[in-house]
This record gives C-alpha cells, sequence and structure tokens, in this order.
C-alpha cells in the first residue's frame, strides 16, 4: 500500500495581534460630568428654603441647618470610603451602592417627618454623591475632562439655590433636596463603557485607619459648631490616625501618599481654595445686603450671572493649563485665590462685590481641575483611587469650613 505523503504545511510566524476583546470605551466627558455635579446643586439647594424647611419638620432655622452640615460630613467621611470600596471592589461595586444611597436616601427625604430621620436620608444621599463624584473623577483622566466636570460644579453649584427655591415654591423643599438624584441618569451610558471589574491582589481592609480617619473628619466638620470640645477631638484622633499610619503604612492612609509632595500640597491647596470660595458664596449676598439697596431678587441674579462666568471661565482655564508647565499654573491659582477675598475686603464699590464671587469660582473650578490631575498622578500608581478620595475629602472640608466662616464674618457669629 502506498502512502501518499503530502507536505506539512510550513508555519508562518504571523505578528502577534492584539486580543480581539473589546477594551472598554472612554466615558464621554459629559456623562461623567452628569454623573457628578447634580450633588452641587444638591448641596446649595437649602440655602434660600431653609425657613420652608424648618417649619415643615418643626424646628428652628439654626435647627434645620444640620441639615446642611450633615451632606457636607457625608460627602467628606463618604469619599474616601467609596474611593477604598473603588480599591477593593471595582468601579461596578461602587457604582451599584452610590445608586443604591441616593435612591434610598431620596425615598426616606421624600416622606421624613422628623428631623434626626430627614438627617439620614440627607446623609445617604451624599455618600451616594461621593461615590459617584470619585467615579467621575477617576474616569477623567486628563486636566481638558477634568475642567469640563468642575465646571458643572460650579454651573449647578451657582443655580442650585435659585433652583432649590424655585422647587419649594412650585412643589415641595423635599422636591429641591431630590435633584442629586438626577445624577443615576447618567450611570447606564457609564456603566456600559468604563471598566467594571474589581482590581486583582485586592488588599485587606483596614477598618480601625477607616474609623480613625471618619473620627478624624467629623471631629473636624464640627469644629465651627462646638469649637473647644471639637478641636480636642480632632487632636485626639488624628493622634491615633498618625500613630496608626505608621504601624499599618500601607492601610486605609497610606504613607507613602501622604510622603508624596506633590499630593500632599496639591490636597491642601484645593482646600484652601474651596474653603474661599464656600465662604465668600455665603458672604457676598450679604455684604451687597449691606452696602446696597438691590432687591434680593437683583442681588440673587446678579450672584448667579457672576457664578456662570466664573465656571465658564474656569473650564478654559483648566483646558489652557494643559499646555502650561506647573509653577505657572500655580501661580495663576494663588494669584485669583487670593485675589478673590482681597477684593471682597477692599472694594469701595459694592457692585465689584460679583467680581469676587467670579474669581472665587474661577480660583477653585480651575483648583479641582488641575490639582487633581496633579495629586492622582504624583501618586503610585497602585494607590491612584486612594489619592481620588483623599484628595475630594480636603475638597469637602473647604465646602463644610467656609459656610461656618460666612457665618461667622458676615452674620455676626
Amino acid at each position: 500500500m502506498s502512502v501518499v505523503h503530502t507536505p506539512a504545511r510550513p508555519r508562518t510566524t504571523t505578528p502577534a495581534t492584539p486580543s480581539t476583546a473589546p477594551a472598554p470605551r472612554q466615558v464621554p466627558a459629559l456623562w461623567l460630568a452628569l454623573l457628578a455635579t447634580p450633588a452641587a446643586a444638591s448641596a446649595n439647594g437649602p440655602v434660600l428654603i431653609l425657613p420652608a424647611m424648618a417649619r415643615s419638620l418643626g424646628v428652628s432655622p439654626a435647627g434645620a441647618t444640620w441639615l446642611v452640615t450633615v451632606f457636607a460630613w457625608a460627602m467628606a467621611v463618604g469619599t474616601p470610603l467609596m474611593a477604598g470600596l473603588l480599591r477593593r471592589r471595582g468601579l461596578g461595586a461602587m457604582l451599584k451602592l452610590s445608586a443604591a444611597l441616593i435612591a434610598a436616601g431620596t425615598a426616606v427625604l421624600a416622606v421624613a417627618p422628623w428631623l434626626p430621620l430627614a438627617m439620614a436620608g440627607r446623609a445617604a444621599q451624599a455618600a451616594g454623591a461621593a461615590g459617584l463624584i470619585a467615579a467621575a473623577m477617576s474616569l477623567a483622566g486628563s486636566v481638558r475632562r477634568m475642567g469640563v466636570i468642575a465646571a458643572g460644579f460650579g454651573a449647578l453649584g451657582a443655580i442650585g439655590p435659585l433652583l432649590g427655591s424655585v422647587l419649594a415654591d412650585a412643589a415641595s423643599w423635599r422636591l429641591s433636596l431630590a435633584v442629586g438624584a438626577v445624577a443615576l441618569l447618567a450611570l447606564p451610558a457609564v456603566m456600559r463603557r468604563a471598566d467594571l471589574s474589581a482590581p486583582p491582589n485586592s488588599t485587606p481592609f483596614d477598618g480601625r485607619g477607616a474609623a480613625l480617619l471618619v473620627l478624624t473628619v467629623t471631629a473636624l466638620v464640627l469644629v465651627p459648631r462646638y469649637p473647644l470640645p471639637a478641636v480636642a477631638a480632632s487632636l485626639a484622633t488624628a493622634a491615633l490616625l498618625a500613630l496608626h499610619i505608621r504601624s499599618h503604612p500601607t492601610g486605609f492612609v497610606p504613607l507613602a501618599l501622604l510622603r508624596t509632595r506633590a499630593f500632599v500640597l496639591s490636597a491642601v491647596l484645593a482646600c484652601t481654595l474651596a474653603t474661599s470660595y464656600f465662604a465668600l458664596l455665603f458672604t457676598v449676598p450679604q455684604l451687597l445686603r449691606d452696602r446696597t439697596d438691590w432687591s434680593a431678587a437683583t442681588i440673587g441674579t446678579g450672584q448667579l450671572v457672576a457664578l456662570l462666568a466664573g465656571s465658564a471661565l474656569s473650564m478654559a482655564l483648566a483646558a489652557a493649563s494643559a499646555g502650561m508647565n506647573r509653577p505657572r499654573v500655580l501661580t495663576i491659582l494663588l494669584a485669583v485665590g487670593a485675589l478673590a477675598p482681597l477684593t471682597a475686603v477692599l472694594t469701595p464699590w459694592a457692585p465689584l462685590l460679583l467680581l469676587v464671587a467670579t474669581l472665587a469660582l474661577l480660583a477653585t473650578g480651575t483648583g479641582q481641575a488641575t490639582l487633581s490631575v496633579y495629586a492622582t498622578t504624583a501618586a503610585p500608581a497602585a494607590q491612584r483611587s486612594t489619592a481620588i478620595g483623599l484628595f475630594n475629602l480636603c475638597y469637602q472640608l473647604g465646602g463644610a469650613f467656609g459656610p461656618a466662616i460666612a457665618a461667622a464674618i458676615a452674620l455676626g457669629g
């Protein structure tokens, strides 16, 4: 029997081709802005409707301000906690939990008859919003895209008080505090395009470090209300946290991150600019009432226009900063950031106070866009989600400190 020999097909070596698995598409910046920025309108929504909220809940207007304080607190402590969840469980788990918190908090606020229950709903909303903000910032990736998010923060923060007042007059103050739920509309688009998988080799959760950080932030947020006990508590918890970090250098607050100079300076400057902005946001209307005969509607409209201008300018400056070196960007931020409060103190012409609002938002909006990128790119690659969380924590502390400073200065304590 003859055997027909067929020559073996020669092996050909072809260049390696990329995996055919589709890579996650970049999420458009506008979807990221929609995911993150409704929190700004929600945060500023109560500014003009505190008396209505107080009457409905049977408390004084001063008591109703706890809804503002608890929102700032939950945003501050929720940010690093959500960033920790992002690092350990991935983007998908964090987005789902954030959406559940916002939905549950909004539902509680819709029916809460008592202040403590309303505060719980408000805290859930803020913690969920903190997760969505951390997600948007982790997906931004560039100063230009971060500039879109920061400008959205400024614009919706500017509209927030007026929007809250309009919704309260048309329906209820409860609807005014529900605007943050609009962010949930962005979830389907974000989850289709982003990588939702959990990162490999996740580190064990540092519960003690997280608890000490939450206690320290809580004490700091309460400093304006209860200065002496809160300062004592913050010093004590900060000391315990420092000891814990030394013994657990890769824990919830990584020691390597705190030793990264660019991260620390960026976070401190962001907190300073945010404190100045939020203080001036509440101070400027009071100063205009004292120095002019303008009506409340005129003051509100003027500030709205000034803040929208600041938002647009911050987006333009953030985009332009991509072509600047870092010292030049920092010089601009420091100059504009210092000019805003100095103008508020020294201007002899009251209408220039509206320029103060523009300058303050220009500085903090551009700062949030540029400094967040500086802070995260300086961090070790494995700690960038943690860097986002701690950077946002510093910014949110400015949101807690600023209104208290405004109350002490412009409102006479």
